[in-house]
C-alpha cells in the first residue's frame, strides 16, 4: 500500500511538472544560441513576412525568389505542387481572392546551420459581402541556404477549424 502512494505521489509530481516543461523548452524553441543561429532566425522571420505582405500584388519574381526550383508544397487539400504550379496559378489566385492579404504570427524557427525550419500561424484576411473575413492555417517550411540565399524547399500549410484559431 505504502509502494502504491508513493508512486501515485511520483506519478502525480511528474504530471505537475509537465506543462513547466513544455514551456521552458518553448522559450528555448525561439531562443537561438549562436549569433549566426540569431541571425537565421530573424532572416527567415523576416522573408516569410515580407513574401506574405507582396502576395496580394501577384509579381511572378516574388514567387520565383522566394521558392526554390525543387520544392516540395503540399497545399492545405493535401495535393503536392512544384514550382512551376505554383508560378502557373498566380493568377489565379489574384481572381479567387482578389481582396486577400497575408499576415503571420506565433513564429518558431529552428536554425541548422544552412538549414532552417520555421513554422508559423498564418492569416488570410478577405472581404466578403462587406465584411473582413479570416481563414486560419498552420505552415511549415523548410529554407536550405544556396549560394548565400535562403529559399524554400518544402512547405506543407494545413487549414485550422474556425474553434482553433488562437496561436
Amino acid at each position: 500500500m505504502k509502494y502504491m502512494k508513493r508512486r501515485g505521489l511520483r506519478m502525480f509530481a511528474v504530471a505537475a511538472l509537465l506543462p513547466m516543461m513544455a514551456l521552458a523548452q518553448n522559450a528555448q524553441n525561439n531562443q537561438a544560441a549562436s549569433p549566426e543561429d540569431q541571425a537565421t532566425v530573424r532572416q527567415v522571420t523576416q522573408m516569410v513576412q515580407q513574401f506574405l505582405a507582396a502576395v496580394p500584388k501577384g509579381e511572378k519574381r516574388t514567387f520565383e525568389n522566394f521558392f526554390a526550383d525543387d520544392v516540395i508544397y503540399t497545399r492545405g487539400v493535401g495535393v503536392t505542387v512544384t514550382k512551376a504550379d505554383i508560378l502557373k496559378n498566380i493568377d489565379v489566385r489574384a481572381v479567387n481572392e482578389p481582396t486577400a492579404t497575408f499576415s503571420a504570427d506565433d513564429f518558431t524557427v529552428h536554425p541548422y546551420g544552412n538549414m532552417a525550419v520555421v513554422n508559423f500561424r498564418l492569416i488570410m484576411s478577405a472581404e466578403d459581402s462587406g465584411k473582413t473575413q479570416a481563414t486560419y492555417f498552420r505552415n511549415t517550411g523548410t529554407f536550405l541556404k544556396r549560394n548565400g540565399k535562403w529559399q524554400v524547399v518544402a512547405w506543407q500549410a494545413t487549414k485550422i477549424p474556425p474553434a482553433d484559431t488562437k496561436p
